[in-house]
């Protein structure tokens, strides 16, 4: 009988599952443009994104039988970190998992639990149950194998590295930063339960369509989520400004330096700032009108501490232009004349705020210090061939 019911709950087209998919476009509103058809169809595009993975979030694995699956990073777009590539897995507050593997050689790898994934629900948790720990906590070095017992509670008799998750933890998700993307290797990680659970079962067709409208129901959160966030430091500070912050939660040693950009087809705006003395890491991204990283494989839509070419004071100078400038530190918004910039500076000694200079393209150089070199157009085809090459040899999805 009970499987009659199942069958009975299957729906009849598979458009059924997805009618909440428009939960994402009534968020047009909320965008900058929400009259532009190229807003519009970049909120499409969006849509299917998320959509794309949420199938990793309901069907891949589930907190008894946990695997990594890919997060953000540049197929999935909402404003992942070019260095970083993100995993995560679902899990359950009490029940206890080992994570095991080698750190790899990456500028940090860490792990952080919460009540809940973003997109995942109508309301996030608050508080939001977060525990968050990194290799350089734990003692692990790079190139390290290692073994984290993560659980609610340390068992007595255990030894070995142990970190905390939530009692009604739901998920976990990984980040593993690569600073020089060329000649750092990535980790490689396993995730298992350690207490006795049943074998894997076959899903019934009622939580097949119920999984199937979660996933629809995804977009519309996320972008819920996101909106708010790039367009909160528009409504404060406006255009070409800096808004440092710290995000409750997650990475607890990070300033953010966000901002939204504006300039015209023949401008270009110079991005300058101090260093701090002790930097062991500090990157700067765009990003679109709605929160998306943009193309970070074969556009230089990113740079880090070190890929940077720092001027002969020691000060970054990096140079939105839509056209290549001829400079070091070129930032391409991808045909974008408006959008956001996310920098960040982690266990930095200090947190300096970057400043922006609005300029014409032509008067660029005035601005720039006498010795600032030419990027000739063959150099620049090669700093991306060798940024096309080192981003492929990670895994993104």
């Amino acid at each position: 009988m009970a499987q009659e019911t199942d069958v009975q709950a299957a729906p009849a087209s598979i458009l059924e599952c997805l009618s909440d998919l428009e939960s994402a476009v009534a968020s047009l509103g909320q965008t900058w443009r929400p009259d532009d058809p190229a807003y519009r169809a970049d909120l499409y595009r969006q849509t299917m994104t998320s959509l794309s993975y949420a199938y990793f979030m309901y069907f891949h694995a589930d907190a008894e039988h946990p695997d990594w699956a890919p997060l953000w990073n540049p197929v999935y777009t909402l404003q992942p970190n070019p260095d970083d590539i993100y995993v995560q897995s679902p899990i359950r507050g009490d029940l206890r998992y080992r994570v095991a593997g080698n750190r790899g050689t990456c500028r940090i790898l860490s792990f952080t639990t919460q009540k809940a994934l973003s997109g995942t629900v109508d309301h996030m948790p608050q508080p939001g149950g977060h525990n968050e720990v990194d290799c350089d906590d734990l003692g692990i070095a790079p190139g390290e194998d290692f073994e984290i017992l993560f659980s609610a509670r340390r068992p007595a008799d255990h030894t070995g590295l142990w970190a905390p998750i939530d009692p009604q933890a739901g998920g976990m998700y990984v980040r593993y930063r690569m600073y020089d993307w060329e000649t750092e290797t990535d980790p490689q990680l396993t995730i298992e339960c350690l207490d006795p659970v049943p074998p894997k079962p076959r899903l019934s067709p009622a939580e097949i369509a119920g999984r199937m409208r979660e996933m629809a129901r995804f977009p519309g959160r996320k972008t819920r989520l996101y909106y708010p966030m790039q367009n909160g430091v528009k409504e404060r500070v406006g255009f070409n400004v800096f808004e440092p912050v710290r995000m409750p939660g997650a990475l607890v040693k990070q300033v953010y330096w966000p901002a939204c950009f504006q300039l015209a087809e023949d401008e270009a705006l110079i991005i300058e700032t101090e260093i701090p003395e002790r930097a062991p890491y500090w990157n700067i991204q765009l990003n679109d009108p709605l929160f998306n990283a943009l193309e970070y494989v074969y556009r230089l839509s990113s740079t880090n501490g070190a890929m940077a070419r720092l001027s002969s004071d020691g000060r970054f100078r990096g140079v939105i232009a839509l056209r290549d400038p001829g400079v070091p530190n070129w930032l391409d918004p991808a045909g974008y004349t408006e959008g956001g910039i996310y920098g960040r500076w982690y266990d930095c000694s200090s947190a300096p705020t970057p400043t922006i200079t609005r300029v014409k393209l032509t008067d660029l150089r005035g601005y720039l210090p006498s010795d600032t070199p030419v990027v000739t157009p063959d150099q620049r085809r090669e700093e991306i061939a060798r940024r096309v090459r080192a981003c492929q040899r990670r895994r993104r999805w």
